[in-house]
């Protein structure tokens, strides 16, 4: 199967496009974004990286007729699983918070919480291919991002804000003269995980309450999550604020220790090697 077979898009209007990955049928399907600026082109996570990712985004004419004056189309993952990173390896230029780089460095396929099963992909990408044998391939961060680091695009910037819980490297992109919040698994319309390996419930509880205070202070108009749909301000808020309130509680506590544990023995027992 091609790139261009394995892949569709939206245009969102402003040089924002939505890209999914057609033949992953999953609640771990990610969205991948991307953004063009007038000196930078980015990538905002890359999805499981089975066909080019790169070679779709230039077929489909997707970065313009001034993609050759640009520097080279930047990738960056908003955090380290699978689902997020695994295209990296496809591109020049690579980023990704500094908590989570020796993840990625090492083919780290534990902390990735990388995890797909073979009905999860209903067409496969090339013949005999089978789950088990996917990994997230080893790449090197060109770019080790911080709190507060500006991704320059020329006509945009976006800020990166660390926001760990749902893994220790999870970051949001902020485009604040837009209003626009890349959130990945930080915050999306959905059941937030807070029970994989790397997860910590007392980080995300802050990281919810600094979203609050996004909103707080209308520096968010529209969030671009890692899954599922876009939405807005309002919805943002409910999300965070309900995190916050049921996080405290003794049966969310128990369900995430309980959830917890199985994650770390499932994901120990299908990734023996980068356990160790």
């Amino acid at each position: 199967m091609s790139a261009t077979d394995w892949y569709a898009h939206k245009s969102l209007g402003d040089g924002l496009y939505w890209i999914q990955e057609r033949f992953y049928e999953s609640e771990n399907r990610a969205n991948i974004w991307l953004l063009r600026g007038s000196h930078q082109d980015v990538v905002i996570d890359t999805g499981l990286g089975l066909r080019s990712l790169p070679d779709y985004i230039t077929s489909k004419g997707l970065l313009g007729d001034d993609a050759q004056r640009k520097n080279p189309l930047l990738a960056i993952a908003t955090h380290a699983h699978f689902d997020h990173s695994g295209g990296l390896h496809q591109f020049q230029q690579v980023g990704v918070h500094s908590a989570e780089v020796e993840a990625l460095v090492n083919g780290d396929n534990f902390e990735t919480a990388t995890w797909l099963s073979d009905r999860e992909i209903v067409q496969a990408p090339s013949p005999g291919w089978r789950a088990s044998h996917y990994k997230v391939h080893a790449v090197q961060p060109t770019h080790i991002l911080q709190e507060g680091d500006v991704i320059n695009l020329g006509d945009r910037q976006l800020t990166v804000l660390h926001m760990p819980g749902h893994s220790r490297g999870s970051i949001c992109l902020h485009d604040g003269d837009h209003k626009m919040l890349f959130s990945g698994d930080v915050v999306y319309d959905g059941a937030m995980i807070d029970w994989l390996p790397y997860s910590r419930v007392s980080d995300y509880v802050s990281s919810c309450e600094r979203i609050v205070g996004l909103v707080d202070s209308e520096q968010v108009d529209q969030v671009l999550p890692g899954h599922y749909n876009t939405f807005g301000a309002k919805r943002l808020h409910r999300i965070a604020t309900s995190y916050i309130t049921r996080a405290g509680t003794c049966p969310a506590k128990f369900s995430t220790l309980a959830w917890k544990t199985l994650a770390g023995v499932a994901l120990r027992a299908s990734n023996p090697r980068s356990a160790c």
